[in-house]
């Protein structure tokens, strides 16, 4: 049985952030503190666990670090206020608008508010069309960074390779897959309404899973010798735990494992990666922001 190799983010993360510090450290000499505000509205708990995180993680890298918490009920403009007065303090360099948010507010509304400039998660616009051509003062979607940070390290050969990547969404799907373009990969989007889903994912020698269905991709849709990466992270009842549920990907991991060069785990692969391209993100920011 083949023993892949484990791409654990917590490791890679760990090497991205200590860049930063370095970076960080520079940046204070020439008088600028990278600085980054997180905006929470609600209080969903998995979002206030994210957003405590990207708090201590700056705190540790010696970021100017803004948390804003907003109750529930906020309305639209009480929040486009908020986003307004961060566009304009220059203490901050990038800002970032924690999702989900409560259902009465418009969440491309408040993406575009956000100055392109400071869109630390790379959703404006502006940032997505700078992904499209390739321009690389844009800011990428933290996600699909660190997926590809993690494909980085695999050893995977990019250029000329099949990947496919399942979801097609704004924040992975489709900002992964340019980034795999980019790199001479041949891309395949494919999605709930692909048709024979397994046979798509086989030809694949590179497999992006971003979908959000819990340990649906099987063995026997996985080429022999591929590398996978796991973007989802599900909760999934287990009596055996002492929460009640435990997190798995959209990789049926003990499965498809034995298939694959090398493959992400869920936890500790994709999700550690997100806020350490999140922090390099906002350093980005800082140097042409100044």
């Amino acid at each position: 049985m083949n023993q892949p190799r484990i791409l654990d983010g917590k490791s890679v993360a760990a090497s991205v952030l200590e860049e930063c510090r370095a970076e960080t450290a520079a940046l204070k000499a020439k008088g600028i503190t990278p600085g980054l505000a997180v905006v929470l509205v609600g209080d969903d708990p998995a979002s206030a666990v994210y957003v405590g995180s990207k708090a201590r993680t700056c705190a540790d890298l010696g970021f100017h670090s803004v948390k804003i918490e907003l109750p529930a009920e906020t309305t639209q403009e009480e929040l486009l206020k908020v986003v307004a007065d961060l566009n304009a303090d220059p203490a901050v360099h990038g800002i970032l608008v924690q999702f989900p948010l409560p259902k009465q507010l418009d969440e491309p509304s408040v993406i575009r508010a956000i100055h392109p400039g400071k869109d630390v998660d790379g959703l404006h616009p502006e940032n997505v069309a700078k992904l499209v051509l390739g321009d690389p003062t844009g800011f990428v979607s933290c996600t699909p960074a660190g997926s590809m940070k993690l494909l980085e390290v695999s050893g995977a050969e990019i250029s000329g390779a099949e990947a496919v990547v399942i979801g097609r969404s704004m924040l992975v799907g489709k900002p992964v897959a340019l980034l795999l373009l980019a790199q001479n990969a041949t891309v395949t989007i494919a999605h709930s309404r692909s048709k024979d889903l397994p046979a798509i994912c086989r030809r694949a020698d590179i497999l992006i899973a971003a979908v959000g269905r819990p340990e649906m991709v099987k063995a026997d849709w996985v080429k022999p010798g591929a590398v996978v990466i796991d973007v989802g992270i599900n909760r999934i009842p287990d009596p055996s735990k002492k929460s009640g549920h435990r997190l798995t990907g959209d990789v049926d991991y003990p499965e498809v494992a034995p298939r694959c060069a090398a493959i992400t785990p869920v936890p500790g692969g994709v999700g550690p990666m997100t806020i350490a391209m999140l922090m390099k993100n906002t350093l980005q920011a800082a140097r042409q922001l100044g």
